[in-house]
């Protein structure tokens, strides 16, 4: 059997998926990496993926949000607002320091699992997925920095400047996979040849809420009405397509989805002191599903990731932050 992890992103909602793996680790007594074959995130859910592919665990990573997120989304006047309509809205300085102490100077190619992570390349106007070299012919992005990597699919547009390195221009992968379910399947049976019937997925949103679109309007709805909401329209079906396409090329008994109605809360993708809500909400969604995914997901560890292409520690680095 071959297990797959993904997470969605979700900004400082990242801090449910990080609880959620944190509570099964400690019932576990074991690193949550170590059952995984392979691990997917975007955004936020990519720092996570980065984080437990190296070696992390995921109590460490629900940590570095503990400790960064307030600096990384600090609490804004309202008179920012004007600011944010020609800035982005946040600086990557901090992030980017949360970001070397958690990784430090290590690259895609230390990860101990298989890793898939979406970002934007503006300039060149294509999607791009780094990963690491667990197919022969995957030589690139095992050279390249893992924060690197992490500042890419972060870039979240009006949220932070667009993340230049020297291979492109790179803004958050949400904008086209915010949940890299069905790209993590897709991987799984399309590259690495994986049977199909043996594949297993837990799926982690960063929570969610219903649209609210007014539908008893009698009236057309224009740009005053959609331009606020739009963007979530998009990102709501990117996530149901990739459901529907993992539940056709696997299974829907074989994807576990994980991600609560929260629209009481009414959490936002920068709203740092929700942090302790967040993380309640985690562990205990995981104690609720533990009797599902426990026979499933973490009977037994995961096969040892052998990559196709190791590091050479006189390779140069690639991907480094332009000045």
């Amino acid at each position: 059997m071959r297990r797959i992890l993904t997470i969605d992103g979700g900004g400082i909602k990242g801090v449910f998926p990080a609880a959620f793996l944190a509570e099964i680790e400690d019932w576990l007594g074991a690193p949550i990496h170590d059952y995984f074959d392979l691990i997917a995130g975007t955004s936020t859910g990519g720092i996570i993926a980065i984080g437990l592919a190296l070696g992390q665990t995921a109590g460490e990573l629900l940590q570095l949000y503990k400790e960064h997120g307030r600096a990384i989304f600090p609490a804004r006047p309202v008179t920012s607002s004007l600011r944010r309509l020609l800035r982005a809205k946040y600086s990557l300085a901090p992030l980017r320091q949360a970001l070397d102490k958690a990784f430090g100077d290590r690259r895609v190619g230390h990860c101990r699992r298989r890793l898939l992570v979406p970002a934007l390349d503006v300039a060149s106007e294509r999607v791009y997925i780094y990963k690491t070299a667990h197919h022969p012919s995957l030589v690139r992005d095992y050279t390249v920095s893992a924060i690197d990597v992490a500042l890419a699919t972060v870039a979240a547009p009006t949220y932070f400047p667009i993340h230049l390195s020297d291979e492109g221009a790179y803004v958050d992968g949400s904008l086209w996979a915010r949940n890299p379910l069905a790209l993590a399947v897709v991987e799984a049976i399309g590259v690495l040849g994986w049977a199909r019937e043996d594949i297993r997925v837990l799926s982690l949103g960063c929570t969610s809420r219903p649209l609210g679109i007014a539908w008893h309007k009698r009236v057309s709805l224009g740009a005053s009405y959609w331009g606020g909401r739009i963007a979530d329209v998009f990102m709501k079906a990117q996530s149901s397509s990739a459901i529907a396409m993992a539940h056709t090329l696997v299974g829907s008994h074989n994807v576990f989805r994980i991600s609560p109605d929260t629209s009481a809360q009414h959490f936002t993708l920068d709203g740092a002191h929700h942090m302790p809500e967040l993380e309640a909400l985690g562990r205990d969604e995981a104690e609720r599903a533990l009797d599902d995914l426990g026979e499933v997901f973490f009977a037994t560890p995961a096969a040892p990731f052998d990559p196709c292409h190791t590091l050479d520690e006189t390779q140069p680095l690639t991907g480094n932050v332009a000045a």
